[in-house]
């Protein structure tokens, strides 16, 4: 019989302080990672052992027991039914912030409160060892032991997004109070750190997406001249390496490759700061770097890239406000089904064009002449123009469609599925059914006198968001009939 050792973990406790409530978390993971951590670094000294070393994830669950009437406006912070709740996590320390909020809400709204103790689902060996820069779990084979015969591995039974895609089967006694599980959040941190060469304790709670480096060197300019003005509530500013400035005229050095998606943080000490994301090109791109982030429960994120305009009315370096997606990208098709509407969100795209017009200083029907608000195509094809045009054409007017790239539609798609805030303001760089080619000197031109500006608007529009209370922002259109408690 196997010997399964565990640390002597504090027993299921019931809290009516959130504050006291996380310190138990993080009490309950910080145990548990060192018993798992010290287990490993034993193992891996004195060579197999002859026990299975096991440690579980922290858990919060509520019970309630009526239909409790809640602020119908509220799209958060309260669970739809009697019945018992609960969700894994991972991290506390991470998340000290949104647990707070979340189960302050929950103990408020149902006048109960949250039973904080160890969970039934163990904590992974590799996740567990992921913040410890001294160890690092081998390739198959290279431990002298079978790894998964001593500690607990990755397990895709919970490391997936069923809750969030709306297919999840509760069993009949507990459902979920958060979208993701704990094990799902750890893949996520893991693959942020590894893709954006940036650690996720950076990030901060809006996001801006880009398609081209050329914002990169934009941002860090406007960050440095919020870091010279100490009123602007900016603390310090992350570069690809984790590599941290607070003064404005410090220097930054780069790393000699860049990770896949370079990523950059404005940063404030509550977490309410600008985080930029180089995507790329492509909608797998974008998709993954979505499906990463979203664990982080950002407040908005927004897409600031390049697009083919689509009409002879516009010009290059027009600007355009997606309200519509004709969503051709396929990547998240087994998702989100394309027959699922992604609304636009009337608080992001109010934000959107009185950032336009704060920026750019026009208004009303000066305004609409660089403007236009329409439908945003989304492709997986770069070369789309290729082809034969008389399908794609069609399609593009059909849907009324004013504009074309390969990535705006999977943010929203993404933003939708995750119950995250999204919005798309791109900037027309090239018109390939005009003839007006994105070639290099064309684009030079046009990168030299748009790209401050359309960034110039991203940001704007992040700091009206900022300042507007959450309940209004995370609108109950991202809600689904049986939603979870936790946004």
């Amino acid at each position: 019989m196997t010997i399964i050792k565990t640390p002597d973990a504090p027993k299921a406790e019931q809290f009516t302080d959130p504050k006291a409530a996380v310190a138990r978390l993080e009490e309950l993971y910080e145990q548990a990672t060192r018993f798992l951590c010290d287990s490993f670094s034993d193992a891996m000294e004195q060579g197999a052992p002859i026990a299975r070393y096991r440690a579980y994830y922290p858990e919060i669950r509520i019970r309630t027991s009526s239909y409790a009437q809640v602020d119908s406006r509220l799209s958060f912070g309260h669970v739809s039914e009697p019945g018992i709740h609960a969700t894994t996590v991972t991290r506390p320390d991470l998340f000290r912030a949104y647990l707070t909020q979340q189960i302050a809400l929950l103990i408020k709204n149902h006048d109960q409160p949250v039973t904080i103790g160890p969970s039934d689902t163990p904590i992974p060996v590799h996740f567990a060892v992921a913040n410890n820069p001294d160890l690092h779990v081998p390739q198959q084979g290279a431990a002298g032991f079978t790894l998964r015969d001593v500690f607990d591995v990755p397990d895709l039974t919970t490391t997936n997004d069923d809750i969030v895609n709306g297919v999840y089967d509760p069993d009949e006694e507990v459902g979920p109070l958060s979208l993701f599980t704990a094990q799902r959040v750890d893949y996520s941190l893991a693959r942020l750190a590894h893709y954006t060469a940036t650690d996720p304790s950076h990030f901060q709670n809006h996001v801006l997406f880009t398609n081209y480096q050329f914002y990169v060197s934009e941002f860090e300019n406007y960050a440095r001249e919020q870091l010279a003005d100490p009123d602007s509530g900016y603390t310090s500013f992350v570069s690809t390496g984790n590599v941290e400035i607070s003064d404005h005229k410090a220097e930054l050095t780069q790393p000699l490759k860049l990770p896949q998606m370079p990523t950059y943080h404005l940063k404030r000490e509550d977490g309410s700061g600008i985080t930029l994301v180089n995507i790329g090109v492509g909608p797998s791109n974008a998709k993954t770097a979505t499906d990463h982030i979203a664990v982080l429960r950002p407040h908005a994120w927004l897409m600031v890239g390049h697009c083919a305009g689509l009409r002879n009315t516009q010009a290059l370096g027009d600007f355009v406000l997606a309200h519509a997606y004709l969503r051709e990208d396929k990547v998240l098709d087994d998702d989100l089904p394309v027959w699922v509407p992604i609304p636009p969100l009337a608080e992001v795209q109010v934000a959107l064009e009185r950032a336009v017009a704060e920026v750019t200083k026009l208004e009303g029907y000066e305004l609409k002449r660089i403007m236009r608000t329409g439908t945003v195509a989304s492709v997986d094809n770069r070369n789309w123009e290729l082809r034969d045009q008389s399908g794609p054409v069609q399609r593009l007017s059909q849907s009324r469609a004013i504009a074309l790239d390969m990535e705006s539609a999977t943010i929203a798609a993404n933003g939708y599925r995750f119950r995250v805030p999204y919005g798309t303001l791109l900037c027309v760089s090239d018109k390939p059914l005009h003839g007006e080619l994105k070639l290099p000197g064309m684009a030079s031109a046009f990168y030299t006198t748009q790209v401050s500006r359309h960034l110039a608007i991203g940001i704007q529009a992040m700091e009206h968001l900022r300042g507007m209370p959450l309940e209004r922002l995370h609108s109950r259109k991202l809600r689904s009939f049986d939603e979870t408690a936790f946004l």
